[in-house]
């Protein structure tokens, strides 16, 4: 789960990170009065979307009149921002953040997050801050420094100062940098964040350390355990169909494809949509029923990959060990038949009771394609879409 900008800033504020002054607008009147309220003659309106790169797509403004200011806000309130992190769909503004202008001597680049093919944390590090990381990856990855913390033990001074050294940061701020590398951390472990960015943190010509902008994700498998950080949530910045799934217990993710698929089990789900593009198809979604498949949860994933209007086939993909093939098939015939579908749907089934399974499923009169191995159900599934394209195009 993503949190917005402001939302990020007030949770580091907290744990000691310094933050421009700043104030939260719904409207170009709002904007105007938190700019009066912070006072001074330079702000920065920013619009509040689940994505980096705002800047380069238009997304930040610095103003120096209050009419600036106004004006900046109407052209971001309702506006869709595109960058390369939300895709052609890009993110509706539907909220501002209005923040005092910063007097930067130096953009930095900070970051903490979980690493799991290390099963620890990984602070990275640049002096090189205010640009994309993956982009100073590639072209000048020696600027990058990684500490590697060891969660059982957490993060020492001695790491928090190698990364200020890193940084390029004088002496007479370094309690300043481990102080806030250390609220950083402490939030990565107090709230179960996956993910925390601060890009860029700057250093003032006064000789602050400030945090300009902020990014966190947080794991979504802890958010029952963190209920105020699950009230930050933002559905309107969400995939609706995944959002959806997530408060049906689904596991869910939306694709640009046209076959829906409906799978139980997460390698099983992958290994099915690389079949399909194998086959010369594109997958519409990832969906994992997971091992509980009854009849109602069947009819739940049913309806979620149906509610894409791009779905232009359907294939269905069970394995059954712990859950039953004729369990499924039951649950597949009482779904087809309550939603009426209108496209090819192909199933294949393998595991536990699977010849019932299947005689379920040929005994229902249904119009069910039925296949025996992945790579025929992947086949079945392309050219049933194909046929479905072919169609459509024919009606013109």
């Amino acid at each position: 789960m993503d949190i917005h900008e402001y939302q990020a800033k007030d949770i580091l504020k907290g744990y000691g990170v310094k933050i421009a002054e700043g104030g939260l607008a719904y409207s170009p009147e709002d904007a105007v009065q938190r700019s009066r309220d912070i006072g001074g003659h330079i702000w920065a309106v920013k619009a509040q979307i689940h994505s980096g790169a705002r800047g380069k797509a238009g997304g930040i403004k610095i103003c120096k009149t209050h009419d600036e200011v106004e004006s900046a806000a109407e052209a971001l309130l309702g506006r869709k921002l595109v960058t390369h992190q939300t895709g052609a769909q890009g993110k509706v503004c539907n909220r501002l953040y209005i923040e005092a202008g910063t007097d930067i001597a130096k953009e930095l680049y900070f970051c903490l997050l979980v690493d799991r093919s290390s099963e620890r944390i990984v602070m990275v590090g640049s002096a090189q801050g205010g640009m994309d990381i993956e982009e100073l990856a590639n072209t000048n990855p020696e600027a990058i420094t990684k500490i590697y913390v060891e969660p059982a033990v957490g993060l020492q001074d001695f790491q928090a100062r190698e990364m200020a050294f890193a940084l390029g940061l004088d002496s007479e701020i370094m309690s300043h940098a481990v102080k806030t590398i250390r609220g950083c951390y402490r939030a990565l472990r107090d709230l179960d964040v996956s993910m925390l960015e601060i890009n860029p943190l700057v250093v003032t010509r006064s000789g602050e350390l400030v945090a300009l902008d902020a990014k966190m994700g947080f794991d979504d498998n802890a958010l029952f355990r963190q209920q105020k950080i699950s009230e930050l949530r933002d559905k309107s910045q969400e995939d609706p169909r995944e959002m959806a799934a997530a408060d049906r217990g689904l596991s869910y993710v939306g694709l640009d494809g046209d076959i829906g698929c409906m799978i139980n089990g997460a390698g099983l789900a992958m290994a099915t949509m690389d079949m399909i593009k194998l086959a010369g198809g594109e997958p519409a979604n990832f969906l994992d029923v997971g091992g509980g498949a009854s009849a109602e949860r069947t009819e739940k994933a049913f309806r979620l990959v149906l509610a894409d209007k791009n779905v232009k086939a359907m294939l269905v993909n069970i394995f059954a060990g712990i859950n039953r093939c004729d369990w499924i098939a039951e649950g597949v015939v009482q779904a087809v038949k309550k939603i009426d579908m209108q496209i090819p749907l192909i199933v294949r089934l393998s595991g536990t009771n699977v010849e019932e399974g299947r005689r379920i499923i040929a005994d229902s009169g249904l119009p069910i394609i039925t296949a025996d191995t992945l790579a025929e159900a992947a086949e079945k599934a392309v050219k049933a879409r194909n046929e479905v394209v072919a169609k459509l195009a024919a009606q013109g």
